[in-house]
């Protein structure tokens, strides 16, 4: 194991993958993200789901003809779907308002828990899906795709293993697509994602927490001292409700985060510049990375794939089930709070047309 991996989970244990496949529970179907799980949970041997909990009668019948899962997996509550499937874990596919009851009603069963990004729509949601983990014990994951893309490896390597950077002195992450409209999300997808209460915001809180995720990783875990937000309604025919463009700015002692998130861009966008004193990184399509030392020349490097079980967000939450390894980095609940805190001051910021202090560490 290469110190690389630090960025998800740097501490293994000596203890054996079980024989036996990870039960796993579904709670909800509205979210985009569940037919990319569908799709490879089923094919996977060491998973098996036993139990998918969704109200919306028409949703699930649709979701089982589409996927091909057996209906009768399928429970209208989450709470019936836990207490006679009996889960060891749970993955969520609610809108996000609704991962706290989904964690608390795992938490008071004793099951684990990996929702899509972000973990929280507020400040008060991420405190009490925090307490409810801590006091069950359970593991609590957030999922971002941006967690399993090889030129992490690059970016880890350069900034903190080699140090070759120096101090980061600024970080641009850019991510997005051309909206929910423009790439024809499914209908019960479109629909909580432009509901302020249910999405906490509109591309704010869709993309500006993967730039929140990656720069608190990029700072050891630490808060900023400010955050300042500008947002817009670039359609506001589309997304009368929410904003569709969002400019972050977080200011910590000696670097600064610009995080660009936004329903606007051409075409899809997950990249991130990172400059220090002496150098600079940039991502490139997941894989590769430019990376420039010093008066070096311009280097670009392809980055090998992850080894299993850091390949993928349900090799990683097994083994995190499972015992063999323990949650940190990108993934992990405290970094994730301190997401929570970026994206409930960068709106209250945006309303207020102030820039919010945080204190940093």
């Amino acid at each position: 194991m290469t110190r690389r991996l630090a960025l998800l989970s740097p501490l293994l244990t000596p203890v054996l993958q079980a024989a036996e496949p990870l039960r796993l529970g579904v709670a909800g179907l509205v979210h985009g993200h569940v037919s990319g799980f569908f799709r490879l949970a089923l094919k996977r041997p060491d998973v098996r789901i036993v139990g998918i909990a969704e109200a919306d009668d028409s949703l699930a019948e649709r979701c089982a003809k589409m996927f091909g899962y057996d209906p009768a997996l399928r429970h209208a509550s989450i709470e019936k779907m836990l207490d006679s499937a009996k889960p060891e874990a749970v993955v969520a596919y609610t809108n996000t308002f609704d991962h706290r009851r989904v964690v608390e009603l795992c938490a008071a069963r004793g099951i684990h828990v990996m929702m899509e990004k972000p973990l929280a729509i507020s400040i008060e949601h991420g405190e009490a899906i925090a307490a409810a983990g801590r006091r069950a014990k359970i593991h609590v994951l957030v999922n971002y795709e941006t967690t399993w893309y090889p030129n992490n490896q690059t970016v880890w390597s350069v900034v903190k293993e080699r140090k070759a950077l120096g101090g980061i002195r600024k970080v641009v992450v850019r991510d997005g697509h051309q909206g929910p409209r423009g790439i024809k999300v499914q209908p019960e997808f479109f629909a909580w994602l432009t509901d302020p209460k249910k999405n906490g915001a509109g591309a704010l809180y869709d993309f500006g927490c993967y730039g929140a995720n990656l720069m608190t990783w990029l700072m050891d875990g630490a808060r900023p001292n400010s955050v300042t937000a500008v947002t817009q309604r670039l359609q506001p025919d589309a997304y009368p409700n929410v904003d569709d463009d969002a400019t972050v700015v977080l200011a910590y002692p000696s670097a600064q985060a610009v995080l660009q998130a936004s329903w606007n861009w051409p075409y899809a966008r997950k990249d991130m510049d990172i400059y220090g004193e002496s150098g600079s990184v940039q991502t490139i399509r997941g894989e590769a990375a430019r990376v420039r030392i010093g008066k070096g020349a311009e280097e670009e490097v392809t980055a090998p794939p992850y080894p299993a079980p850091f390949d993928s967000a349900l090799s990683y939450f097994g083994a995190v089930v499972r015992g063999r390894i323990a949650p940190s980095g990108l993934s992990s609940l405290e970094n994730n709070l301190v997401v929570t805190e970026i994206l409930d001051a960068a709106r209250r910021s945006a309303a207020s047309g102030t820039t919010i202090r945080l204190g940093g560490r």
